[in-house]
């Protein structure tokens, strides 16, 4: 009889073995937190940077066999700045070079495309992900470790692009 009183209160979890398992837990989810918001970040610099690359192909594959740069719906003549892509830009382009051109980043904002006065020079810019305007041509090049900087494709080569630990 004693036995088996004893086996009835030994069934169970007691509060400190509930509360470590919870602390357990706590840390574990404030280690993976971080680097999945970091992995979510990457992957959309990553699939703006795709598409980014997408688009220019499809440019010059229209610069080949036309000898200039395709003008976008919203884009300026003259100017090498880019201006705000729009969802009817790049008529041009469909469907021969590419079915469907990416309009938008990976956080939602519209590309910027322009080209120079005679059309042999472009720049597709993404604003990243503090959303600026992607209006401006970059004042510096190379690689960021900054999520919130600008994306910049110009003639066939990344300008500004992301690289590294993130942060």
């Amino acid at each position: 009889m004693i036995l088996n009183r004893l086996r009835k209160k030994s069934s169970g979890f007691t509060l400190i073995e509930l509360l470590i398992v919870i602390a357990i837990i706590g840390i574990l989810a404030a280690i993976a937190i971080p680097n999945l918001l970091n992995a979510l970040q990457r992957g959309k610099q990553k699939r703006t940077m795709a598409d980014i690359r997408n688009l220019a192909t499809a440019i010059e594959s229209y610069n080949v066999d036309n000898n200039v740069y395709p003008d976008a719906t919203a884009c300026p003549a003259g100017l090498p700045t880019p201006a705000v892509v729009a969802s009817g830009s790049f008529t041009l382009l469909k469907p021969t070079y590419i079915a469907l051109p990416p309009t938008s980043d990976g956080w939602g904002q519209f590309l910027g495309y322009g080209t120079d006065g005679v059309k042999q020079q472009y720049i597709v810019e993404s604003g990243g992900r503090d959303k600026s305007a992607a209006t401006a041509v970059p004042t510096t090049c190379g690689t960021t470790t900054d999520f919130n900087s600008d994306i910049v494709y110009s003639n066939g080569v990344f300008l500004v692009y992301p690289d590294g630990p993130q942060h």
